[in-house]
């Protein structure tokens, strides 16, 4: 082995990076570029302000969770890996009804 094919092998390897990065960056912006036009088509298609709302507000969420994607990964990795340390399910006990129908009246 000589440096040039060292070399050769690096600069693939960022070739295929800077390949990777455009189309993950390319992605992004497609994704967010066709929530938009679901929303416009909706709007256009039902040709009511009450459907543009609703396509709006699925929009806002949408582009929430996605943009939040690290965050939450991070959240849910970390309830798996130390479920311990997470907090637990809350338990509510309700008491049974004086008035109900095991009360000890007759049918």
């Amino acid at each position: 082995m000589n440096s040039t094919d060292l070399q050769v092998a690096g600069k693939a390897t960022d070739l295929g990076n800077a390949w990777l990065n455009t189309l993950g960056t390319w992605g992004d912006k497609a994704l967010q570029v066709a929530l938009v036009a679901i929303v416009v088509i909706t709007v256009v298609r039902k040709v009511s302000l009450k459907a543009g709302i609703g396509a709006l507000i699925g929009l806002v969420i949408a582009l929430g969770i996605y943009n939040s994607r690290g965050s939450l990964a991070n959240i849910f990795e970390d309830e798996v890996n130390n479920p311990a340390t997470g907090h637990g399910a809350i338990s509510v006990v309700i008491p049974p009804d004086p008035n109900g129908p095991d009360a000890g009246g007759a049918l």
